[in-house]
C-alpha cells in the first residue's frame, strides 16, 4: 500500500527527515513511536503532501504509484486521508458542508445522519474547529474521515488532548474507521484499511490491532518490531535504550 524510500525532508531551512525507509502492507496497521521532535508529524505531513514540508531526496510510492510530488488533493483522490494533531480553524465553512463536499460515493448525507454517534450532531452548523475542545476536534476529524472512506489513513496522536470521557468513543471510532465500514444504504461490511498511527501513550492500542511498529528518532527509523513489545520496552527503559541498541548493532 505504501513504500517510503530514503526520504529526506526539510521544513524551512532545517532538515527533519534524514533518510527514512518504511513500508505499510495492504490492510496493515503500523504504529510509529518516537520522542518529541523526532520527525513523526513531519513524516505524515510529507506523505499527505502538505506545503509545510519539502522533499529533497527519496521517493513515496502509494499503491505502486510515485506520489512524491503530487498535490494534497491528488493524494486524497487516490485514497489517502489524515487526522491532524492540531488542525486549523476554518472560519466561514460549516462542518456539515465539508462532510458533504468531501464524502466518497455521495455518502455525505448518510454520514451526517450518523453524526450523533460521534456526538457531533450539534456541531454540523458550526465553523470547523472554531471553539472546539480537544476531544471535539478529534471527533470532527474522525467524522470527516468516515465520509471520505480512505484506503490509507494517517492518524497523528488520536488520543492526545482527549479527556477520559472522550477516549473510549474516539478509540471505538478509530477501530470502526480501520476495520468496519458501512456502505451507503447497505448493511455493515468488513473492510480492512491500511494505516500509520503515531502514538505517545499507546492508549490507542487498546482499541486497534497493530501489526508492526517503528521507532523514529532524530529523523530516522531506528528499529521495528512487535508493537506491544516496543511499547513495553519504551515504558520501562525510555528511548535511551534505543540508542544503546543501535550502537551495539553498528
Amino acid at each position: 500500500m505504501l513504500e517510503i524510500k530514503d526520504l529526506h525532508v526539510k521544513s524551512g531551512d532545517r532538515e527533519i527527515l534524514k533518510g527514512v525507509n518504511l513500508s505499510v502492507a495492504d490492510g496493515q496497521t503500523c504504529i510509529l513511536f518516537g520522542p518529541n521532535g523526532s520527525g513523526k508529524s513531519t513524516l505524515l505531513s510529507a506523505i499527505m503532501g502538505y506545503g509545510t514540508t519539502e522533499i529533497t531526496q527519496g521517493q513515496i510510492l502509494f499503491k505502486g504509484q510515485d506520489i512524491t510530488h503530487m498535490t494534497v488533493d491528488e493524494r486524497a483522490k487516490l485514497g489517502i486521508g489524515m487526522m491532524m494533531q492540531r488542525p486549523p480553524n476554518i472560519t466561514g465553512v460549516k462542518l456539515g458542508d465539508l462532510v458533504r463536499a468531501t464524502a466518497k460515493d455521495n455518502c455525505g448525507d448518510d454520514v451526517i445522519s450518523e453524526a450523533r454517534d460521534f456526538k457531533m450532531e450539534s456541531f454540523l452548523d458550526r465553523d470547523i474547529n472554531v471553539g472546539f475542545s480537544g476531544g471535539e476536534i478529534k471527533r470532527s476529524e474522525l467524522l470527516q474521515l468516515a465520509a471520505q472512506k480512505p484506503d490509507f489513513v494517517l492518524l497523528d496522536e488520536p488520543e492526545s488532548g482527549v479527556d477520559l470521557g472522550n477516549i473510549d468513543l474516539i478509540g471505538k471510532k478509530v477501530h470502526d474507521l480501520l476495520y468496519d465500514t458501512k456502505p451507503c444504504g447497505g448493511s455493515k461490511a468488513n473492510r480492512s484499511v491500511s494505516s500509520l498511527v503515531i502514538t505517545h501513550t499507546g492508549q490507542i492500542l487498546n482499541y486497534i490491532s497493530a501489526d508492526t511498529a517503528y521507532i523514529m528518532k532524530e529523523g530516522r527509523i531506528w528499529c521495528t518490531g512487535r508493537p506491544m513489545d516496543l511499547l513495553k520496552n519504551i515504558r520501562e527503559k525510555g528511548y535511551g535504550e534505543c540508542i544503546k541498541c543501535r550502537l551495539v548493532k553498528m
